[in-house]
C-alpha cells in the first residue's frame, strides 16, 4: 500500500474536558498518513484516480473547528472517519497533537495516534 502524508495541519478547536478549554479554545495539530494504491493515478497522471489531499486537509480542519468533544481520542476518530470516506483510501493513521494541553509541568506535546482501516 502506498502512503500520502499530510503533516502539521493546524486549526483552532474547543475540545477538552475543562470549561476554559471549551471557552477559550486552543490550536490542535493533525498529522495524517493515508494508505491507498497510487498506481492508477501515476499510470494516467490523473488526480481523479488518487486522493485530493487539499480537499482532505480542508475537511480535517473543518472537523477540528467543528463540534467540541472532550477527548482528543474522539477527535482523532472523527478525523479518521472523514478520511476513510474518500474512495480509494483504505487506511489512515491520524495523530492529533494538543501542544497547549492543560498540564501543570513543562512538556513539549501531547499526542494520540490511531490507525483505522476501511471496513
Amino acid at each position: 500500500m502506498d502512503r500520502v502524508a499530510l503533516r502539521g495541519l493546524r486549526a483552532r478547536g474547543y475540545h477538552g474536558v475543562f470549561p476554559e478549554e471549551r471557552r477559550e479554545g486552543q490550536t490542535f495539530v493533525v498529522d495524517l498518513v493515508l494508505g491507498l494504491d497510487t498506481r492508477p493515478a501515476a499510470a494516467d497522471d490523473d488526480l481523479a484516480k488518487t486522493v485530493h489531499y487539499g480537499i482532505v486537509a480542508e475537511e480535517v480542519v473543518a472537523v477540528v473547528q467543528g463540534e467540541p468533544v472532550n477527548l482528543i481520542e474522539t477527535l482523532a476518530e472523527r478525523v479518521a472517519q472523514a478520511c476513510l470516506k474518500h474512495e480509494g483510501v483504505q487506511e489512515v493513521e491520524v495523530t492529533v497533537h494538543k501542544p497547549d494541553a492543560p498540564i501543570t509541568v513543562p512538556f513539549d506535546d501531547v499526542t494520540v495516534t490511531i490507525t483505522r482501516n476501511r471496513v
